[in-house]
């Protein structure tokens, strides 16, 4: 085991340090602190006598440290420590929450520069003085030191709250500012303990090359889908609960069905030639546009970006074809705008059925079994999302055997669906939810229907998780019928272990994976708690000869808020008396679920929102 490094800082009379050192082990090495000077303990006997024991036991002890200039006290090659305490901090005598905030912000800013990568900061506050839903009574935000907040501003974020108890640690004696005022009043007191956030930059779009019948081509994600594309969570190797979920479903499908497993193609798809049935909404309006440009270059890095390359890009069902035209020179390019080629994501997996029943070696009475990444743009709400993981099931079979076969096939996927949403937890509780297969007005098709009580026991959610196609027919196999089973992978992990935030399955942080254990189904902890919420109202001309498109509105905010965005809600619609302009306006809500954000990073993306919905959307905001 690699030793601990341990730092306090603001030790009034060591009691603390001096306590803690007797519990430390061989591997752990104190460093304990205080911002006064020997000569101002000189006259505390409290002080002097845990100093004694402290130097006994060979712990580094250091005077006039400011919490707020960590780096200042300690040497370059000296300053990663894995873990950081801070007992009661305060500005002194009468010091406003104001200060006090002022107080934590600067001491997270100073922890930047000594804390380890995977270190952990514990600061214990008084009741209430958080600001967060641990303390009991929980005091209004604006009267509270917003300790989540301040924290952010060091890039912190909060990973657990846990009761402070004097009387835990032995020999502590909780002393006021400088040990000079009475003690602070410790009962309801509250351990907060900050951990590393990923930085934001990791959620900038990244560029791709591809390589399409012996031409690279190379485009960027679109910024609504940052961090989105190519992220593998359905490889055999990978360990997320997508594929943990998809491969359960599959291994159970498997014991009443012959069935085979296709390749999922990359999402992109031709401008031209994409079969889909009428009687599917594949809505092209609503998908995100790539355009792929020609890159002949050796280079590994575009516009400071590191490129991906893949060769293996496309495959499966419908090759990706770059219709050309000529050129003035006599020379082909690729169709589009100075040698562009523009293609779309897919926005479902039943944009591939045709050609999968169509192939010669199709076979009824087998289940196709299809899963991979769809997108597409929608509006922010809490259980919809622009991008998922959708696992397809066709089922061809002969007309006469309808009957039989759609009621068995629907009997067993209720059965799985149950199973699975259904568990039992270590502690002998019961997570349940029930699962319906509601008829829809053609009396063919079906929605998926789930009931949960999975995200508390105040929280109910009515959700639909999938969809039944059963009225598909093929010019193929004209004697035949078809039915299409679409699951919506991301929901139904959300509902299993009671993951509140779609975000989260998308994030880049490695601890999120921890969560999840071969075998096991608990509910998802996370380790970001009561991220603050940041509100802004926006409102603007419209132009009555562009329109507005409310889809693109809350694609753009998507976009440059780095789906930050939680909510935005209409609040209203105004007319101009005289001149009869419209208005509309918006309520805006950032937080989020896995990294730390501030006041002053959203003040700049509602900034640039309003740049962009000017440009884009070609309103003029007020």
């Amino acid at each position: 085991m690699a030793p601990r490094r341990l730092l306090l800082v603001g030790e009034g009379n060591f009691s603390f340090a001096a306590a803690l050192s007797e519990t430390l082990d061989s591997n752990a090495s104190l460093t304990a602190t205080c911002i006064q000077h020997p000569v101002e303990l000189a006259r505390d006997p409290v002080a002097q006598k845990n100093l004694l024991r402290l130097r006994e036991r060979g712990t580094e002890v250091r005077f006039g440290v400011d919490c707020t200039q960590l780096a200042n006290a300690f040497e370059p090659h000296d300053r990663k420590f894995d873990r950081i305490y801070f007992n009661f901090p305060h500005c002194g005598r009468k010091a406003g929450v104001a200060k006090n905030r002022k107080l934590l912000a600067k001491f997270f800013q100073s922890c930047v520069d000594v804390l380890a990568e995977e270190g952990e900061v514990h600061v214990a506050l008084c009741r209430g003085q958080g600001g967060t839903p641990a303390d009991k009574p929980q005091r209004e935000w604006h009267n509270s030191w917003q300790v989540v907040a301040m924290a952010a501003l060091g890039g912190l974020i909060l990973s657990d709250v846990l009761p402070f108890s004097c009387e835990a640690v032995p020999g502590y004696k909780c002393t006021g500012y400088r040990s000079q005022d009475k003690s602070f009043r410790t009962e309801g007191a509250l351990n907060h303990i900050f951990t590393w956030s990923l930085p934001f930059e990791g959620s900038q779009p990244r560029v791709f090359r591809i390589k399409l019948g012996g031409q690279w081509f190379s485009f960027s994600e679109p910024k609504a889908l940052a961090g989105k594309l190519n992220r593998g969570f359905l490889e055999a190797s990978s360990c997320h609960p997508i594929q943990i979920l998809n491969e359960k479903l599959i291994v159970e499908l498997g014991t009443t069905f012959p069935f085979k497993r296709l390749k999922c193609s990359f999402p992109l798809l031709p401008l031209k030639g994409t079969s889909v049935l009428p009687s599917w909404n594949c809505d092209i309006l609503s998908s995100f546009w790539i355009n792929l440009h020609e890159d002949n270059s050796d280079s590994e890095s575009l516009n400071g970006e590191t490129i991906q390359e893949m060769e293996d890009f496309l495959v499966s069902f419908s090759e990706l074809s770059l219709h050309k035209s000529p050129r003035r020179d006599g020379k082909e390019v690729h169709e589009g705008i100075s040698g562009q080629a523009k293609v779309w994501l897919r926005s479902s997996l039943l944009v591939h059925v045709q050609a999968i029943i169509q192939a010669p070696d199709f076979l009824p009475g087998s289940l196709y079994i299809l899963s991979g990444p769809v997108f597409q743009k929608c509006h922010i709400l809490p259980f919809t999302m622009p991008a998922f993981h959708e696992t397809l099931l066709i089922l061809g079979f002969n007309q006469s055997l309808k009957d039989n076969c759609l009621p068995s096939l629907l009997n067993h996927l209720t059965g799985i669906l149950d199973s699975l949403l259904t568990q039992t937890l270590s502690d002998g509780s019961t997570l349940s939810s029930s699962v319906e297969f509601v008829p829809q007005p053609n009396r063919n098709d079906y929605i998926i229907h789930v009931k949960s009580h999975n995200f508390g026991p105040d929280c109910a959610k009515d959700l639909i998780i999938g969809s039944v196609i059963t009225s598909v027919t093929s010019i193929t196999h004209k004697d035949q019928c078809f039915v299409l089973v679409s699951i919506n992978l991301d929901l139904l992990a959300m509902i299993v272990w009671g993951i509140s935030d779609w975000r989260i399955l998308w994030t880049f942080d490695n601890r999120f994976l921890k969560k999840f254990l071969p075998g096991e189904i608990e509910p998802f902890k996370s380790y970001s708690l009561y991220p603050p919420c940041y509100v802004h109202d926006i409102s603007f001309w419209l132009d009555e000869e562009k329109g507005f498109d409310e889809l693109e509105f809350h694609t753009v905010a998507r976009a440059v808020s780095q789906d930050t965005i939680i909510s935005i809600k209409f609040l209203g619609r105004f007319q101009h008396p005289k001149t009869e302009q419209v208005s509309l306006c918006y309520r805006l809500t950032y937080q989020t679920c896995d990294k730390a954000l501030t006041q002053q990073q959203v003040a700049s993306m509602q900034s640039q929102f309003r740049k962009e919905i000017q440009q884009q959307l070609h309103v003029i905001p007020r």
